[in-house]
């Protein structure tokens, strides 16, 4: 994990770009539009203050938004997911996954889907992170922070199932999730597994088999983008998630 924002590499590219129609002739050149997302979401900025070294900021945002909506950064997300399995060893899809959330605080004069977390004392928004044991994002959610963690995490189950198929027989949680999640877990014969630290373990201690999605969400931090959400909808916000966490599978 870099600490500074750099091009797409050449391998990179070459892994994305089939899904991005290259067949047709276009006024600005896909990866420096690629790249131009990748760098805002890295530094922060605004879309209307995009430097003039990228295209205009209205283009970028346009190929950003397309590609949210029609779900390219989700395929993108999934391809690659399934090139770094296969690079080590492992079978495409996983057979276990690790969820947890995350609240965020919510940029001033946003409502749609606020809330409060109150354990946390934080007024924004929560994400659900479904990766597998290796840190790989493969389900994202975002909804109010007042939520709670397994209720909320119900609908991603057939999501998963339909995503990742039969191989899937696990998934690992924290208490928030043993509950009416695991429950619906249960109905499709998965295996719930509550992965907590030990009740003599002082300080920070890294839970076996939860740790690396707890790494995955700390992966977000070095992106001024996401560390608080600017977003006025949550269908923006994961299509944010998913653009920028397909680039560090």
């Amino acid at each position: 994990m870099t600490k500074q924002w750099k091009p797409l590499t050449d391998a990179q590219w070459d892994a994305i770009s089939p899904f991005l129609r290259l067949d047709r002739q276009r006024t600005h050149d896909l990866r420096r539009i690629v790249n131009s997302i990748l760098w805002l979401l890295r530094t922060g900025c605004q879309w209307r203050n995009l430097p003039d070294e990228w295209p205009n900021w209205q283009t970028v945002y346009y190929y950003f938004r397309r590609w949210k909506r029609d779900g390219t950064f989700q395929q993108i997300n999934l391809a690659l997911n399934q090139l770094d399995r296969k690079r080590v060893g492992r079978a495409a899809y996983p057979s276990a996954l690790c969820i947890d959330s995350q609240s965020i605080k919510l940029a001033p004069m946003i409502w749609e889907n606020r809330g409060i977390d109150a354990n946390k004392r934080v007024n924004g928004r929560k994400r659900q992170f479904v990766v597998d044991t290796q840190g790989r994002l493969w389900m994202a959610d975002v909804h109010s922070a007042n939520r709670a963690d397994g209720p909320s995490a119900i609908s991603l189950v057939s999501e998963l199932l339909w995503l990742v198929g039969e191989r899937l027989e696990k998934v690992y949680g924290d208490q928030s999730y043993n509950g009416v999640f695991a429950q619906e877990l249960a109905k499709w014969s998965l295996e719930f597994e509550k992965a907590s630290r030990p009740p003599s373990a002082l300080g920070f201690v890294p839970v076996a088999k939860r740790w690396v999605v707890e790494r995955s969400i700390a992966w977000t931090n070095y992106f001024r983008r996401v560390v608080k959400d600017y977003e006025y909808t949550t269908v923006r916000r994961c299509g944010i998630i998913f653009g920028l966490l397909a680039v560090l599978s």
